[in-house]
């Protein structure tokens, strides 16, 4: 192994469609990245059969486990007896300074839970927060949002770290040297929302100009996937149920387009004809190409993927992974939120704006 190649841990044992589909978007990343590599955390006997399969075993380094954290378990009982589980494993290699990033299509919340209790959350974060990219209609194609899940409560201090752990998010995942962000709200009218959002509007805007950011102000639900905004700021239960909301708008839709294509032979005609602009359209709004919610604020960067990612999710997850690890993303964030002043502001000179990831972090 060369000094650079990047080495990502991953829990092969977590997602429902089981350790075939991750080690195949694990082959599939390989295939474009010469330099990654793998720590597999997982049965060794059942993860070997599939690595041989896809031909990746000088690639890999498989750690066997005998558990695997199940979709169902609570992560209090994760956190008291998980040390023999893929997902403790894959944590812990991060921890220990083996991999640089962990990649898991496992429970949310287990999850969650480990990364703090092994990684510990960067000095001066209350709250880490789970940060996913959202289908939009800016050039990247994609917005920052968070958090959507990592916890339900977020008052004005918290919003305004998500705010920052965004900015650098945006900065050293898509390269933005002057990201835009806004404070979800029921309106963008100054008056409206909580006390804890109008507090927040205020700590946020002053923060703007130190920090070297664009503040929009408050924005509403349908400028999620605007080009009106980068980095959409709110509280995990607004957060997660917005996400989930799409997600279940988003098949709707796809199922009755589907029934209309099919009612008559008319129809059958028209989706014929159709057809290539709805496969563009199907890859560009694809969940799979944007798979992977980053855990922002531990001592160490945690990448989630969906659970049910196929293959292609896996890939995409992969990706997100190696890209944060190329701009040095988790060293940046820990320096932006150990520089927080007394009025609990971080500042970052404009001068040091990372640089956009490099191409080879394309897998």
């Amino acid at each position: 192994m060369s000094s650079t190649d990047t080495v990502i841990s991953i829990d092969a044992m977590g997602g429902d469609l089981g350790p075939a589909a991750v080690v195949a978007g694990m082959a599939k990343s390989a295939a474009i990245n010469p330099e990654l590599r793998f720590i597999v955390h997982g049965d060794k006997a059942e993860l070997d059969k599939h690595i041989a399969k896809r031909r990746i075993a000088d690639r890999c380094e498989v750690r066997h486990t005998d558990d695997v954290v199940t979709m169902h378990e609570k992560p209090s009982h994760v956190m008291r007896h998980g040390k023999g589980t893929s997902m403790w494993s894959a944590i812990e290699a991060v921890r220990n300074g083996d991999a640089s990033v962990c990649v898991s299509c496992g429970n949310t919340g287990a999850l969650m839970a480990v990364s703090m209790i092994r990684l510990r959350k960067v000095p001066g974060v209350n709250r880490p927060a789970i940060a996913c990219l959202w289908p939009s209609r800016n050039p990247s194609g994609f917005n920052v949002m968070l958090d959507v899940g990592a916890d339900i409560r977020a008052d004005q201090d918290d919003l305004l770290q998500y705010a920052l752990m965004g900015l650098s998010y945006a900065r050293n995942g898509f390269g933005l040297k002057r990201p835009r962000i806004g404070l979800l709200n029921v309106g963008t009218e100054e008056h409206k929302g909580r006390a804890e959002l109008k507090v927040a509007h205020e700590m946020i805007e002053a923060a703007a100009a130190d920090n070297d950011f664009d503040f929009v102000g408050f924005v509403e639900g349908g400028d999620i996937p605007s080009d009106r905004v980068d980095v959409i700021v709110t509280d995990g239960f607004t957060g997660n149920v917005a996400l989930k909301t799409a997600e279940g708008t988003a098949s709707f839709i796809s199922e009755r387009l589907r029934e209309a294509f099919k009612y008559t032979p008319l129809s059958r005609v028209a989706a014929l004809l159709a057809y290539p602009s709805l496969r563009r359209l199907k890859k560009r709004i694809d969940p799979r190409q944007v798979n992977g919610g980053v855990f922002l604020g531990l001592n160490g960067t945690v990448v989630k993927s969906h659970g049910s990612a196929d293959a292609t999710g896996v890939s995409a997850a992969i990706k997100l992974a190696v890209q944060l690890d190329q701009s040095g993303f988790g060293e940046k964030l820990a320096a932006r939120v150990a520089s927080v002043n007394e009025a609990g502001q971080i500042g970052e000179p404009a001068s040091k704006t990372p640089d956009a990831p490099k191409d080879k972090s394309s897998t």
